[in-house]
Formats: C-alpha cells, sequence, structure tokens
C-alpha cells in the first residue's frame, strides 16, 4: 500500500473472504487497514455475487472524489538514468543502497552520450522480493540492490535494468514460426500453422 500512496493514488482494500478464512485473520486486516486510514471492506463475492462486493463498490464510490487529483510522480522526469534507477530502488522498493557493476555502469554512460538519457525505466526484478534477491521474501529493509546489467529498448523507449541475477525470457524460439510464412501469388498468407523447422 506503501508503494501506491507513493505516488498519490486513493487505495481501497477489498478483503476476500472464503468458508476456511480465521476470523481472527480477516479482523486483524481490518484493524491495521483502519489504523493507517485505509479505506477497507471485506468482500464475498465469491459466494455471494456482486451482492457480497457491494460494500467494496461504497468504498470506492468514497474515494473517487479523491481521482482528480493529478499523480504525484517522485521519480521525476529529467534526470540522470542512474537517478531514475537509483530513485525507484530507494523510494518504491526500499533499498538503503544501490550497487551498478562495472558494465551497468558503462552502457548508462553510452546511452546517455547517444541520446536516451532521458526515457523511463523498466526494472527486471525478482517477484518473491522487493529486494533482488528472491531468498529474502516478502519487503526486506537494509538491503543492498545490485544493478547487474542495462539494455536500452530504444525502439520501445525505455531502458532495461536487470537486478541480482535475474535472468530474462528470449521473446522468440530459436526458429520462429515467421520463417515459415511467406504470401502466394494471391497475397495470401501460407504456412502460419505451420511447425518452425527443428535447429540441426
Amino acid at each position: 500500500m506503501g508503494i501506491v500512496q507513493l505516488f498519490g493514488v486513493p487505495v481501497v482494500v477489498a478483503i476476500n473472504i472464503f468458508e476456511k478464512d480465521h476470523d481472527d485473520e480477516v479482523q486483524e486486516v481490518l484493524r491495521l487497514c483502519e489504523s493507517m486510514g485505509i479505506p477497507v471492506a471485506i468482500s464475498d463475492h465469491h459466494a455471494r455475487g456482486g451482492e457480497g462486493a457491494i460494500e467494496v463498490a461504497k468504498k470506492v464510490k468514497e474515494v473517487m472524489f479523491w481521482l482528480h487529483r493529478l499523480l504525484q510522480y517522485p521519480l521525476l522526469d529529467g534526470i540522470p538514468i542512474k537517478e531514475k534507477i537509483e530513485s525507484i530502488c530507494t523510494k518504491v522498493y526500499g533499498a538503503s543502497k544501490v550497487q551498478f557493476s562495472v558494465d551497468a555502469q558503462k552502457k548508462l554512460d553510452l546511452y546517455t552520450s547517444n541520446g536516451y538519457g532521458d526515457l523511463p525505466i523498466c526494472m527486471a526484478k525478482t517477484q518473491y522480493s522487493l529486494s533482488d534477491d528472491p531468498k529474502l521474501l516478502g519487503a526486506p529493509t537494509k538491503f543492498k540492490m545490485t544493478i547487474s546489467d542495462v539494455r536500452l529498448s530504444a525502439g520501445a523507449g525505455f531502458v532495461v535494468a536487470l537486478t541480482g541475477s535475474i535472468t530474462t525470457m528470449p521473446g522468440l524460439p530459436k526458429v520462429p514460426a515467421s520463417v515459415n510464412m511467406d504470401l502466394d501469388p494471391d497475397g495470401k498468407v501460407r504456412g502460419c500453422s505451420e511447425k518452425p523447422s527443428s535447429v540441426q
């Protein structure tokens, strides 16, 4: 919730309850939200359909008034790429220190010198933790975030910052289906349903 509030977005918490949920746990979530002044409601739409979500809808309606406010952008445009990445790591993820590999720093300098210094940032990071370590589950504190690499996606218009030992998936197989696609003399596409040939 803190990350969402950082950008000035109104928050409503919906507690989706199920038959086997423990009431003391539900009450604790309610207490925590109320202590932080965050609108919260219990929803049992899983069992009762739309009727079970009415209280959540009422809470959303209450905060709709504030949606006219402009979003806040604590990660300001116009600052160097490195500072943007550091700002994301510290203000959003909660890192106490950000370290850049030698290769990452060289690429940042290269991208900046070639006119890509104003691009937004896309973070490539483990989904298991706000840190770059998948073993530090949840939202740890006082951790160091390592930027191991950065990649320029000039066509898409952003820079990807890779954290820790994260790996990225290739967008295409070794032999894409497009290899077997073509247009026949009548202008119809052929080969789109054929399997790509195996790599020898």
